[in-house]
């Protein structure tokens, strides 16, 4: 009558790791091929100032840097030793700041651009006035929120 018979030892087999080794390099091979490496080239000599009260950004995604300041040793020779703006791996006058923050405002996701932070790397030996020139161009396309990168320490070490 009784057909079946109940099994008295029921186990479970092992886990199988035979598949983990393919799995480990699909996913490396995965994160090779979708990871972008940012390689911006220093053109110009960015000796940061000091300052005590001092802030960190928090997203990284959402600033766009300038840079500024006098061309390195290589370029010094053609442009001379005047300040010069520089804009991803090339130099720029100030009427092309705003056309560069703009398109890379149109690069962000959208729910992130109204977020946009211009970080301003600047030279401590760089004049003022070309730093204006440049918040008077960021002001014209209402990019109002601007950030100054320094260093922390004692701001009394920029006095030379």
């Amino acid at each position: 009558m009784n057909r079946f018979s109940k099994k008295t030892s029921l186990r479970t087999p092992e886990l199988s790791t035979a598949s983990l080794p393919d799995i480990v390099f699909m996913l490396l091979f995965f994160f090779m091929t979708v990871t972008v490496m940012k390689s911006t080239e220093l053109n110009v000599l960015n000796e940061l100032p000091n300052a005590t009260e001092i802030k960190r950004l928090e997203n990284k995604d959402r600033v766009i840097e300038i840079h500024v300041g006098k061309p390195s040793f290589k370029y010094r020779s053609i442009l001379g030793d005047e300040p010069r703006i520089q804009l991803n791996d090339k130099f720029a006058d100030i009427s092309e700041v705003a056309p560069y923050v703009l398109s890379q405002i149109q690069r962000k996701p959208k729910h992130v651009r109204a977020f946009v932070v211009v970080s301003l790397k600047v030279d401590k030996r760089a004049n003022m006035g070309l730093i204006s020139d440049i918040k008077k161009e960021l002001r014209k396309i209402n990019a109002l929120k601007i950030n100054y990168t320094t260093y922390e320490g004692d701001a009394f070490k920029n006095i030379e």
